[in-house]
């Protein structure tokens, strides 16, 4: 009867710790500033944007949790190219134009996050984007880009115990943003650097 009743007590004092470590379930906001590029055969440099959206973290362990995001995110990048134009009188002028290309997503983030102590973790995951819009200038080219973009985040983040947190991640483009013109494969591929702040319930 004593090896029963301690075998119980044992029983009820690991189901009692079992229950005070389960998995724990955070819902947040976050937003912050993009640094965005379109690496390929062009001459291009980094558009500056934002992010905004919610995420959830759900705690397998008590270092190790997965976080799904929902993020609207301006991305893109500004370019230059030389215009010649021929009056017709004298010598062909030539203009220096700047445009700015305007990409925009629905991202959705899946980060694998390691609590390496106390509120510093570290952070990877893939990312399906689905574009929201797209714009050379003032011209809609969002016929000539892919709808879909996936790519892979690496980053870093820090969380205070009141909840405020603080994310920094590249996202690596993988898959190209433009669509093949008769036949050819254009080389584009998204980078964007985030830094975000958010808040967690």
């Amino acid at each position: 009867m004593k090896k029963i009743i301690l075998s119980a007590l044992v029983l009820c004092a690991f189901s009692f710790n079992a229950n005070a470590q389960k998995p724990e379930l955070k819902l947040g906001a976050k937003a912050g500033l993009n640094v965005s590029s379109i690496s390929g055969d062009g001459d291009s440099s980094s558009r500056t944007g934002f992010n905004v959206g919610v995420v959830a973290e759900y705690f397998v362990t008590e270092k190790f949790s997965i976080q799904p995001e929902i993020l609207y995110s301006a991305q893109g990048a500004k370019y230059e190219f030389t215009e010649i134009i021929n009056t017709g009188v004298g010598i062909p002028q030539r203009f220096t134009v700047k445009e700015t290309m305007k990409l925009d997503y629905i991202n959705v983030p899946i980060m694998a996050k390691y609590y390496v102590f106390d509120g510093l973790n570290v952070q990877a995951g893939p990312q399906i984007g689905f574009l929201a819009s797209a714009k050379d200038g003032s011209v809609n080219i969002k016929d000539e880009m892919k709808s879909v973009d996936f790519s892979l985040n690496l980053g870093a983040g820090y969380e205070l115990p009141m909840g405020v947190f603080f994310d920094a991640r590249y996202n690596i483009g993988l898959t190209d943003v433009a669509k093949k013109v008769e036949g050819e494969k254009i080389k584009s591929k998204n980078g964007v650097f985030q830094v975000s702040v958010g808040y967690k319930f």
